[in-house]
């Protein structure tokens, strides 16, 4: 009998990953002279199941690539290409485009005013923050985001260094989101973040009368080709912001909100003062 793994169930819509993923397996299949037929019987799945990962239509289960891996002897190349797509798996479809371009950047300002940025979260906070918002997902999909978040953190200490600047709103501090000793573990990690040479906390006093970011949280990024860019995120959705006028106005509010939140060094001053209150 054919486990709900094995057959050709759990297919979802086809991105770019998982179809470079089904190539290169599709690729080394033909290069062994294999019908669908014959690598599924040597793998132990359903013709449909390898139907569906060849199609970039489902993601393939460990087993499945370990199993290909040996059974097509594709010199390590089809686990490179899962490890990849795991990684992609973990980002949302809309935010891709924008870790391409994070990987690529020499600086990346962040204005957030909704939770602690990715980059700076810690592990238990993310896993808080991902149980909070339904809806529930899997334990596999917890899992690569958790991995994809901590790949992307990787960025803070790469060298030639990314000059980082953060802008994070102190309330999003004083939620205290995944409790309170999940949120003294994420401040005393925004202070040791702090303590890199290429990054700045800011952190924006609650009581504000005058605050440049009521339009909501956004990001600017500027690439090795000193090309600046601009993102902004919603529910279920984000845009890259190509356009140099949108990119202007984007560098006026930002250049604004460094001045009206705390200097870096006030800012790690509230940080310490925080965290010992809870």
């Amino acid at each position: 009998m054919v486990s709900h793994e094995e057959s050709g169930a759990g297919e979802v819509e086809p991105d770019s990953g998982l179809r470079n993923f089904g190539e290169t397996v599709k690729a080394f299949r033909k290069r062994a002279a294999l019908t669908q037929e014959q690598l599924a019987e040597r793998v132990g799945y359903s013709v449909q199941y390898v139907g569906s990962v060849e199609q970039g239509r489902r993601h393939p289960s460990v087993k499945f690539v370990s199993r290909s891996e040996e059974a097509l002897d594709a010199f390590g190349v089809i686990r490179i290409a899962a490890r990849e797509l795991q990684r992609r798996r973990g980002l949302a479809s809309w935010f891709r485009r924008w870790a391409e371009l994070e990987d690529i950047a020499v600086a990346l300002n962040t204005y957030e005013c909704r939770s602690i940025p990715g980059l700076l979260q810690t592990e238990a906070y993310g896993r808080a923050q991902i149980d909070n918002v339904p809806p529930l997902v899997t334990a596999g999909e917890a899992e690569a985001r958790i991995t994809a978040r901590a790949d992307r953190q990787k960025l803070l200490v790469r060298t030639p260094y990314i000059a980082f600047s953060f802008i994070i709103e102190q309330a999003v501090i004083e939620r205290q989101t995944g409790g309170a000793e999940v949120t003294r573990e994420q401040i005393d990690h925004l202070l040791e973040c702090a303590k890199l040479p290429n990054v700045d906390i800011q952190i924006m006093p609650t009581i504000q009368p005058f605050h440049a970011g009521t339009d909501g949280p956004f990001q600017l990024l500027e690439t090795e080709d000193n090309e600046w860019l601009g993102y902004s995120e919603g529910q279920k959705t984000g845009h890259v912001i190509s356009d140099p006028k949108a990119i202007s106005v984007l560098h006026q509010r930002y250049a604004k909100l460094r001045i009206q939140a705390l200097n870096p060094a006030d800012s790690v001053g509230l940080l310490m003062r925080m965290r010992g209150s809870l």
